[in-house]
């Protein structure tokens, strides 16, 4: 029995000293990589084939290749994290060590885990093989962990600063690097911190990958930047040069975007939908740059995606490319390149006013819902109604101050009269309600802020806080971690700012366009303008913040915020504003195809009067 034992201690120290097998990652997959149906539409057996470009992305991150760093800065349905879990699969069956895998928050670690990393484990045998059941005493298998012969994955947040520095690692998986916050618990760069994890292996290999965000602050251009810079090269059916796929070479007859074909820049000659597959098949990467010699860059926008057609996204640009803040996600996620913002660009709050038009006492036809945005201050409560139309245009409805001490029921007796009022329609004859409301209960007398939301709720008057930094308008969930008890929802007020500074920028009526009544005074635009993106350096990594400048009020900017973060309370429960728009009755003939023109201020109804803000609080 000793004489075996020691038989397979030599044994397993003989293998742990044997070099990695010459075998890549796109081998691998090929071979060995099952498509579950719980996650992916085309279930079956992995083929590179369907994506002949990720062939040198899994090439770069075999044990084989001499590059380091792995960046793949790419558009959305391209298969960048597929090409990581096809790593990941490589790793646990052929080149065993400790493995980090790092999602934008903890929470989508889990989420990850159970839906790719669990299916991609259970739908290969030689990966279940070897990474235990989960239901099995002692197995190394959690949500966040998986152990297997000669390494393990950990899987974590790039919000938690404990799982970034848990333990040493050979391999790093990075994904989705624009979502990262820009600090991790206060200890940094999480970026930073999970390359120091792997800077004790001399073999070590790093991959980055990710859509691109804002210029200047996005992590995945600037990785890309360091590389070589290679752009994937498809050939011309008539001319045979090889170019690289961009949007401005994309084509369509009038009115026919479905037909969209990609058009060669240097023939000019047509390559229609069906030819896409051929194309890619025979494409090439090329280099652009030289590079520091240890980081191979790829940039691949969705024009490549097997999955979406050319028609598909000219679709979307058409849908977009009115409102600012949809347009920045197009660019993002089918460019696959930055937006660039500048920086300091003040707002003209005189500008702002001369845009002012005469609608009212009624609301315009156009609007199909309310919802109210409502700041606490020491003395008074102010609010704005926000009526929204197709595509998230919106019109100014009211704009209020309840003066009064807070902290007494009166005023809040108030608000509560003022949310269930009935508001004039042009062609709804019942009118409308405010359907949700958001109010701050982070500042000013906050208890009672939470009293009055928590009977409420029902209504859909809900308690929020302001959230700084890189997360969505609206959360997933909201928090009872309070002293109320109450249903607390914090807000992403930076995401918020900027949607609401970009379609200020906006003269014209449409997608995102904002409008404004006659009876807003200039202070009302000042305030909603009082603040600026400003960048400062934090451990030497630039971090964007909004400032205001002393003196100045932003309590108009707040309420705009607080009601866009309602309609997007409701979007998350399932409202879907253009078929609630596409119900109205039609717009009155006498205003269709005609600007409403600015004039002298219209009576207010006697039923509903509008107040412009008073200046002796400013």
């Amino acid at each position: 029995m000793f004489d075996t034992a020691e038989s397979a201690v030599e044994s397993a120290w003989k293998r742990g000293l044997a070099p990695d097998p010459i075998l890549t990652v796109d081998d691998w997959a090929n071979r060995h990589r099952m498509l579950s149906s719980v996650a992916s539409a085309e279930p079956g057996r992995w083929s590179t084939s369907r994506t002949p470009y990720l062939k040198a992305v899994m090439e770069t991150l075999s044990a084989t290749s001499r590059f380091e760093r792995v960046v793949l800065m790419a558009g959305a349905q391209i298969g960048k994290t597929e090409a990581g879990l096809n790593w990941l699969g490589y790793v646990i069956h052929h080149a065993p060590g400790p493995m980090l895998l790092v999602q934008p928050t903890v929470e989508g670690a889990k989420r990850v885990s159970k839906q790719r990393v669990d299916a991609l484990i259970e739908a290969s045998p030689e990966l279940a093989s070897r990474v235990k059941d989960p239901r099995s005493r002692d197995s190394g298998n959690t949500q966040l962990m998986k152990e297997f012969p000669g390494g393990v994955l950990i899987m974590t947040g790039a919000n938690s600063a404990v799982g970034l520095r848990s333990m040493p690692v050979r391999y790093l998986f990075l994904d989705e690097v624009d979502g990262y916050p820009g600090d991790a618990d206060g200890e940094g760069d999480p970026v930073a911190l999970a390359v120091q994890r792997a800077a004790t292996f001399v073999n070590r290999k790093v991959y980055l990958c990710s859509t691109p965000t804002l210029k200047g602050f996005s992590r995945i251009e600037a990785a890309y930047l360091e590389s070589d810079q290679r752009v994937f090269e498809v050939p011309c059916d008539h001319c045979g040069a090889h170019s690289q796929i961009q949007w401005r070479d994309i084509q369509w007859p009038t009115g026919k975007m479905s037909e969209a074909a990609w058009h060669c820049p240097h023939c000019d000659g047509i390559h229609p939908e069906y030819r896409k597959p051929a194309l890619l098949a025979n494409g090439r990467w090329t280099a652009k740059s030289q590079g520091d010699g240890k980081t191979v860059g790829f940039h691949l926008s969705s024009l490549y995606s097997p999955w979406l057609t050319w028609g598909e996204i000219a679709q979307e640009h058409h849908a977009a490319k009115e409102d600012p803040v949809r347009l920045k996600v197009w660019v993002n996620t089918k460019l696959a390149e930055t937006w660039e913002d500048r920086e300091g660009e003040t707002l003209d709050a005189e500008g702002l006013m001369e845009r002012r038009e005469a609608y009212g006492p009624a609301i315009p036809a156009e609007v199909a819902l309310l919802t109210c945005g409502i700041d606490v201050q020491d003395d008074r409560l102010e609010l704005e109604v926000v009526g929204w139309g197709r595509d998230e245009e919106s019109w100014s409805i009211d704009y209020k101050v309840l003066w009064g001490d807070p902290s007494a029921p009166d005023t809040w007796a108030q608000l509560d009269a003022y949310l269930g009022n009935r508001f004039e329609h042009e062609t709804l004859a019942n009118g409308l309600t405010i359907e949700a409301a958001c109010l701050d209960t982070g500042g000013h007398h906050t208890l009672a802020a939470y009293a009055f939301c928590k009977s409420r709720e029902r209504k859909r008057i809900w308690a929020i806080k302001g959230g700084s930094g890189k997360r969505p308008i609206w959360p997933k969930r909201p928090s009872k971690a309070n002293k109320g008890k109450v249903n607390l929802f914090t807000v992403g007020v930076d995401a918020a700012k900027e949607a609401i500074y970009a379609r200020l920028k906006k003269s014209d009526a449409g997608a995102g366009a904002m409008h404004f009544p006659l009876d807003r005074d200039a202070q009302y635009f000042e305030q909603l303008t009082a603040e600026r993106i400003r960048t400062r350096y934090v451990k030497g990594f630039p971090h964007r913040f909004w400032w205001k400048p002393d003196g100045r009020r932003n309590e108009a900017l707040d309420c705009r915020v607080y009601a866009y973060a309602a309609l997007h309370g409701l979007l998350s429960m399932g409202l879907n504003l253009n078929k609630r728009v596409e119900a109205l009755p039609p717009v009155p003939t006498s205003r269709q195809g005609k600007s409403t023109p600015v004039s002298a201020p219209m009576t207010a109804s006697p039923r509903r009067r509008r107040m412009a803000i008073s200046s002796t609080y400013l």
